[in-house]
């Protein structure tokens, strides 16, 4: 009986300290987790593997390959220009 009573204590207690924290969670949070993971990782990577695929169409003499290099420099731009485009249109927003 007592470790039941303990237990009950316990889990209230874990209880009205864990709600505040659950409460806090917010859809918003989680999403701008999202936004964070795509900018600093995913984007500068897909930059990066078009400038690879680029300079490998030039390496292999491709008649497209001015056009995949321009293609590649622009998507790198945009790729690590995306976190400083971000704010600027935030702060034009507020």
């Amino acid at each position: 009986m007592k470790i039941k009573k303990y237990g009950a204590a316990l889990v209230g207690s874990l209880w009205m300290f864990l709600t505040p924290m659950m409460a806090s969670a917010s859809v918003e949070s989680s999403l701008m987790a999202v936004q964070s993971k795509l900018i600093n990782t995913v984007l500068p990577l897909v930059g990066i593997l078009g400038l690879v695929f680029a300079a490998f169409s030039f390496f292999t003499g491709s008649q497209n390959a001015r056009s995949h290099l321009i293609l590649a420099i622009m998507g790198a731009v945009v790729g690590f220009g995306a976190p400083s485009i971000i704010q600027f249109v935030q702060s034009l927003i507020h």
